[in-house]
């Protein structure tokens, strides 16, 4: 079996995590579900608008916190959509979003309370407060997630 291995940063301020949205958006595959873990504060909203932006999202990307999902057609094709789970109080009620067609990325805040009803991830971000920046811990869960690490690590 392979070895899945995780990648840690220090986003020192705003612009680092920026870049790191930036580089997840150069090296997107195909298809990937991230789910982004961390308390309120975290970043997890400002990396998911990072790589939104990105990947050519234009005009207002605004935070799923009280619509619960956003939806953001990409240049190159497939929808991204933009998850914040915070508000829901059963994993079922997931069923409701309408979270179909041909997604091309999947962004989750506060997955865990989707348990069940979400897409395996790929890739795992993790995120923490420390000091003026993040800690940020990119773990992936598939082999698609491992290759996106791969690449990004090369290029």
């Amino acid at each position: 079996m392979e070895t899945l291995t995780s990648t840690n940063l220090l986003l020192e301020d705003a612009d680092a995590t920026a870049e790191l949205g930036a580089r997840l958006a150069r090296h997107l595959p195909q298809r990937a579900v991230v789910h982004l873990h961390g308390d309120l504060g975290a970043g997890k909203s400002t990396l998911a608008r990072a790589l939104l932006r990105a990947l050519g999202v234009t005009g207002t990307i605004r935070s799923p916190t009280y619509t619960l999902v956003e939806q953001y057609p990409l240049p190159a094709g497939g929808v991204a959509l933009h998850l914040d789970l915070y508000r829901i109080g059963d994993p079922g009620e997931l069923e409701f979003l309408g979270l179909d067609g041909e997604i091309r990325l999947w962004l989750v805040e506060w997955p865990e309370r989707g348990q069940g009803a979400l897409p395996q991830a790929d890739l795992d971000i993790e995120l923490a407060v420390e000091g003026a920046g993040r800690r940020c811990r990119l773990r992936p869960n598939t082999g698609t997630g491992q290759a996106w690490l791969n690449e990004m690590a090369s290029g």
